[in-house]
């Protein structure tokens, strides 16, 4: 069986998912080819992997109408030169663009039009433009995927009120946690000259993270003693924002940038809170239940289906006292700490893993092949 990976754009853990899916099925020895835009090759190394092509389409991560037209056009003459069983796009403008190229190869003499499978990683956006181009994705999507996975319960909703005809779960693992990674270069940790409790959250600082109603939470848990030092660890566009945000409030933040010691993060952090509008499946969440940290975070997505109702306090997302009154309880309570801690760790050992995803991916593309050539007979 031969499988083509089709992904657009991508800054983190999609590009990453990919990249562990064609790993694992080239170590298998699956013949594995992907198809996305060169600077996610660059930045992920998916042609290093032994076993792995990789060729270059460019797929953008906002609708162009000519440069759609173009990476249609080549994907449907790549996807009919090489011929794959099963074609596996992530995320919906992937998948939609690779739905009609799919469409469009025609089948061979021996060969057949290939299965076409799309996980979608992603939420909709609320309205407006953006919106109304995500719902017509979903539609296509829909329509012409032979399996539609989803990396949390409410986007399986979606894609079945969409009319997908095999709607599943996504396992997204993350990667185990190795301290020994840490650069030489990484600076010491942002709290490490002081005493405090230190409130740390991890992540691209962009809207869907929340980091805004963190800060504004910090502001009602000042009167602890001693108070708590908040850090937010991570890169994005909302930086200065978010740092103009703590410094009006009078909060001390520490904005760190991105990190490669984030194990090191979870283990000095008195709590972790993931205060996200929308979330699949964190990764950064399954790093804290590993790390066996007391968690806060919002009930949003996937993350209560990742934490139960055990192993986190769960808020409403953009509710900033109920989220600092979560993380008060957690720094005032010793023995609700003692029972968040646990309950990560027993939580951790139900997490799914790199070998299991990529059995699960296996299995689905099998399956997905199968009804294909069935359909074919008919």
């Amino acid at each position: 069986m031969k499988v083509a990976f089709v992904l657009g754009t991508s800054t983190g853990g999609t590009a990453r998912h990919v990249r562990m899916l064609a790993a694992g099925g080239a170590a298998r020895a699956v013949p594995v080819e992907v198809f996305g835009p060169a600077q996610t090759d660059r930045d992920f190394g998916f042609s290093t992997v032994p076993g792995v092509g990789f060729t270059a389409v460019d797929i953008a991560d906002r609708p162009r109408v000519r440069r759609d037209l173009a990476a249609i056009r080549r994907l449907r003459r790549l996807l009919g030169a090489w011929r794959p069983d099963v074609v596996h796009a992530h995320g919906l403008r992937a998948g939609a663009l690779t739905a009609i190229a799919v469409a469009f190869v025609r089948p061979g003499t021996y060969d057949a039009r290939p299965a076409l499978i799309v996980t979608v990683h992603n939420a909709p956006a609320a309205g407006g433009v953006t919106g109304a181009i995500y719902r017509v994705l979903e539609l296509i999507v829909a329509r012409r995927a032979d399996s539609v996975l989803c990396v949390s319960p409410d986007l399986q909703e979606r894609m079945r009120a969409a009319g997908a005809r095999r709607v599943g779960p996504a396992p997204v693992p993350a990667l185990a946690l190795r301290t020994e990674d840490v650069s030489a270069e990484t600076p010491p940790l942002p709290a490490a000259e002081t005493d405090r409790p230190m409130v740390l959250a991890v992540g691209r600082l962009a809207p869907q993270k929340g980091f805004g109603t963190l800060i504004e939470a910090a502001s009602r848990w000042r009167d602890i003693k001693p108070e708590p030092v908040l850090v937010i660890a991570g890169a994005g566009p909302l930086e200065t924002e978010l740092k103009n945000q703590a410094a009006a409030l009078g909060i001390d933040a520490r904005f760190p940038g991105q990190r490669d010691d984030v194990p090191a993060l979870l283990a000095a952090a008195a709590v972790f809170v993931l205060p996200s509008v929308w979330e699949g499946q964190p990764l950064i969440l399954q790093e804290a239940l590993r790390a066996g940290v007391p968690i806060v975070a919002t009930r949003v997505g996937g993350t209560p289906e990742l934490t139960g109702e055990d192993a986190a306090l769960l808020v409403p997302s953009g509710d900033p006292d109920r989220l600092a009154g979560a993380v008060r309880a957690v720094l005032t309570d010793p023995a609700l700490t003692a029972r968040l801690r646990q309950a990560a760790q027993d939580r951790a050992g139900a997490l799914p893993t790199e070998a299991g995803a990529v059995t699960a991916a296996l299995a689905e593309y099998a399956r997905a092949d199968k009804a294909r050539a069935a359909r074919e007979r008919r």
